[in-house]
């Protein structure tokens, strides 16, 4: 067998190299595997969706079934669905920050009312601020309800109050949503998604 000085080159090279990187210990098996399947061996996977724009990106949300510093039933970790036909396992670094919103200190854990001409919020019951916020969706659509328009024409509406809907809501959601609104009267209706 005869092999040209290139050949021997060529394979001399390739031994080298393949000798050095061995010989430092690299290991080329993906490093994260191990600690990913550590880090989620007690989690429950749920997908959902992101709620930070109009794209509707899938998340896999893992949750605790054990007993950890940070509780039961807490999110562990978030990444992006692989099976999700939008962004199919990438996400943007808003979306990748989710897990964030689960486990921030600085995030409010009761509603915050600042009442009129106050300076300060005040941090307040859940139970209060819900029956509030009832109290005035009633009072803002009697005080504004129109049953006729001015040619007589039955409308039932209230131009007084308007919503805006999240781009994380999913079909059955928008349409429990859109009932609501519309049994309230509401004509002025819009949802991110469109803007």
């Amino acid at each position: 067998m005869s092999v040209s000085r290139r050949g021997f080159l060529k394979f001399g090279l390739g031994a080298a190299l393949a000798g050095a990187v061995s010989g430092l210990g690299f290991n080329l098996r993906p490093a994260f595997a191990q600690a990913k399947e550590f880090k989620l061996k007690w989690t429950k996977q749920t997908t959902s969706i992101c709620c930070y724009c109009a794209v509707g990106c899938g998340l896999i949300v893992s949750t605790s079934t054990s007993d950890n510093p940070l509780g039961k039933g807490r999110a562990i970790n978030v990444e992006g669905d692989p099976d999700h036909p939008i962004n199919e396992g990438s996400l943007c670094p808003k979306g990748a920050s989710t897990w964030q919103l689960t486990v921030n200190d600085q995030r409010p854990k009761k509603p915050l009312y600042r009442a009129p001409h106050a300076t300060e919020w005040k941090e307040v019951e859940w139970e209060w601020a819900m029956e509030e916020i009832a109290k005035r969706v009633k009072e803002s659509r009697d005080k504004s309800f129109t049953e006729k328009n001015d040619k007589g024409q039955l409308v039932n509406r209230t131009e007084a109050m308007a919503s805006f809907g999240s781009a994380a809501m999913d079909n059955e959601e928008c349409w429990a949503y859109q009932a609501i609104l519309r049994s309230l009267g509401l004509v002025y209706i819009e949802h991110q998604a469109r803007l």
